[in-house]
């Protein structure tokens, strides 16, 4: 395949990668009833083969993201791939739930694909698609959560459980062929991906602990010594993984970073953001399948419902390509704001009208605008602050806050409802608090984008003989914007990244 034509499928391959592994690690969601029945388990425990994806795309997102900031950046975006692949192999082959989670455990990689992918967009693209290419990955790692739910409800109704795993590993495998074709190789470029092995296995010991504790705490109960262990372990844990990357020579993450304001808000707005789309996720997908018998609900099939979110991924992906305008005329810091806002409109408008379908439709499309601006917002923000080399990490960091707010949302929205329970379910009362909660949630992340400056300090110093191509400077109202560099030719091996 000729440079010209490589160059311009490199970008819609790395969408259709990360869209497609998104996809599939959220395939657990709307299957946990019937894998609960086909392997004689309970819902809770049944649960895990949606945790578990979770869980290992917190753990290998910094991962990855740090692996490809060095020269082995197409190797470690194939290798992801290629797990993946396999992971829907062993979960379709799957004859017990052991074996499930191991293969939902592996198809979970695929979430820590999409630091991954905006760090080669970062390199590989022309100056102008950049910043727009990054907030459409962003977008579309999170919209391809919602897009898993109606997939993966069409498919395991069509063809059962199994099915829905093969067809998961056929469509992965898609996609590792066509990045082997498209993404050219990063050897002999600069930074050495050398991985913290000592770092990682903290920070995954921290988050397995957390978020086991986050995820199994209404069943095991908030107060139970098992759970404050966790908790007090993870928290722990934690601590000593930021003294461990702030002392690394060469850390998972470079938390220095979070010292300034665009990082720092951008992450939070992650986490808080995260937490509130997760509480919608499961709310309504709840909500909808009610029996209307019990006075609220439409009886819905595990498939309607899973349609219900597709206004969620259609608008997340729409929204995200009006950003440049939007900032260009508003800024980004209003932009964030006013994106958060619209997010909170979504969930208020359901929790105040819910006597019919087509209600859920409108609130999932306007929550999809709301979370399209700021998703696709949020990591241009980052990426404006930091070096090039530092890319993939700070997207990794990125990624790992925004799924320990998806986890966190996944629980309280659990606990909310086993506090309104009547006639063996949870009440119209307990869905209708949870809206408001995820409302709330999202009006306090407006006011961190608005009262926590989202403008860059001084850029960081760009290291002496440091390539300056394909990075990105504050562009006019804080939009970020490609500075003219050397050539590729002229590249040096060894040259890091900078500003």
């Amino acid at each position: 395949m000729n440079g010209r034509r490589r160059g311009a499928l490199t970008g819609p391959v790395l969408v259709l990668a990360t869209l497609v592994a998104s996809i599939i690690s959220s395939f657990g969601a709307p299957l946990i009833p019937t894998v609960a029945r086909d392997f004689h388990a309970s819902l809770s425990t049944a649960q895990w083969s949606l945790t578990v994806a979770l869980l290992v795309g917190a753990v290998s997102s910094p991962v990855l993201g740090r692996l490809g900031d060095g020269p082995r950046r197409r190797a470690t975006l194939l290798g992801g791939l290629a797990v993946v692949t396999v992971g829907g192999v062993v979960a379709a082959l799957a004859d017990g739930l052991g074996a499930l989670v191991v293969g939902r455990g592996l198809q979970g990689v695929g979430l820590g694909l999409a630091p991954l992918a905006m760090a080669t967009a970062r390199e590989e693209l022309p100056r102008a698609r950049v910043a727009p290419m990054i907030a459409l990955l962003s977008v579309s790692s999170a919209a391809g959560l919602g897009a898993g739910y109606p997939v993966s409800g069409w498919i395991a109704q069509a063809w059962g459980l199994s099915g829905a795993y093969w067809f998961g590993a056929a469509v992965s495998g898609l996609a590792l062929v066509l990045v082997a074709v498209v993404v050219p190789s990063g050897a002999g470029r600069g930074g050495t991906g050398r991985l913290d092995l000592a770092g990682t296995l903290l920070l995954a010991l921290a988050l397995v602990a957390t978020l086991v504790a986050v995820a199994e705490g209404t069943e095991w109960g908030w107060g139970s010594s098992v759970v404050i262990g966790l908790l007090a372990t993870g928290l722990v844990l934690l601590a000593a993984w930021a003294v461990q990357q702030l002392r690394a020579a060469n850390p998972l993450v470079q938390l220095r970073l979070l010292r300034h304001p665009s990082v720092l808000s951008g992450d939070a707005c992650a986490l808080v953001l995260g937490t509130a789309m997760y509480m919608v996720l499961s709310a309504v997908t709840e909500f909808v399948q009610s029996p209307r018998s019990g006075g609220f609900g439409f009886s819905a099939s595990p498939v309607v419902a899973g349609l219900v979110l597709v206004p969620l991924s259609l608008l997340m992906l729409g929204s995200s390509r009006a950003l440049p305008v939007l900032v260009a005329r508003l800024g980004a810091r209003t932009v964030l704001a006013l994106g958060c806002l619209v997010a909170a409109l979504g969930g208020g408008f359901f929790a105040v009208f819910h006597g019919a379908l087509w209600q859920a439709f409108v609130m999932t499309g306007v929550l999809g605008v709301g979370l399209g601006t700021t998703f696709a917002a949020i990591p241009g923000l980052i990426v404006r602050a930091v070096p090039a080399g530092e890319t993939g990490s700070a997207m990794g960091f990125y990624q790992v806050v925004r799924f320990t707010g998806f986890s966190l949302g996944s629980a309280l929205t659990a606990t909310v409802l086993a506090a309104h329970v009547s006639g063996g379910g949870p009440t119209a009362g307990g869905y209708t608090e949870v809206l408001w909660i995820s409302a709330g949630i999202c009006a306090v992340a407006a006011a961190v984008a608005w009262f926590l400056p989202a403008r860059s300090a001084r850029p960081p110093r760009q290291e002496a003989g440091a390539e300056v191509r394909g990075t990105v400077a504050p562009g006019p109202q804080g939009m970020p914007r490609q500075v003219p560099g050397p050539s590729r030719r002229s590249r040096r091996p060894g040259c890091g990244g900078g500003r």
